[in-house]
């Protein structure tokens, strides 16, 4: 597990900030924040540095790029081993209908959330590129109806360190 970076509450509302609008300038940011803007550039050069901000990302509306359907694919692998997961995790992160991989625990090795035309588009990934795998013994297909975004991902607050559920 990746070392924690300790953020004060200015870093914490900077970070919520950019969260909901990465392309805010430096200017507003530290006039919402209430620091002077060369702090405010320090500030989010180090959180850069240290790896809590990981880049920028457009966001595209699937559907209207003609990917309608979305789904989650179930896959177990067999034999789950690094010589054969290794390439296969890096072909179904090149195919263009993935948008993003999962390592799991329990009977699935991996989880693949995929956009895709229709149904016949579905079908052909599935047989094509995944079940034509000779290391895939199983894959379980889920349509996604529907999918929200949730609020911005912030360290829990100091108070719940070591409290248990």
């Amino acid at each position: 597990m990746a070392d924690s970076v300790v953020l004060d509450p200015v870093d914490l509302h900077m970070l919520r900030l950019l969260q909901n609008d990465a392309r805010v300038t430096y200017r507003d940011l530290a006039a919402q924040v209430g620091v002077a803007p060369s702090t405010c550039l320090d500030r989010v050069a180090r959180l850069r540095r240290s790896g809590v901000i990981l880049g920028h990302q457009l966001r595209l509306d699937p559907a209207k790029l003609g990917r309608g359907l979305q789904a989650l694919l179930s896959v177990q692998v067999r034999p789950h081993r690094r010589e054969l997961v290794g390439p296969f995790v890096e072909r179904i992160r090149a195919l263009p209908e993935s948008r993003s991989v999962f390592h799991l625990t329990g009977p699935e090795d991996y989880l693949v959330h995929v956009a895709v035309r229709d149904t016949a588009d579905l079908q052909r990934l599935v047989l094509d590129e995944f079940t034509a795998r000779r290391e895939v013994a199983r894959v379980e297909t889920r349509l996604i109806f529907q999918q929200w975004e949730c609020g911005p991902l912030l360290p829990p607050p100091a108070d719940a360190v070591g409290e248990s559920c």
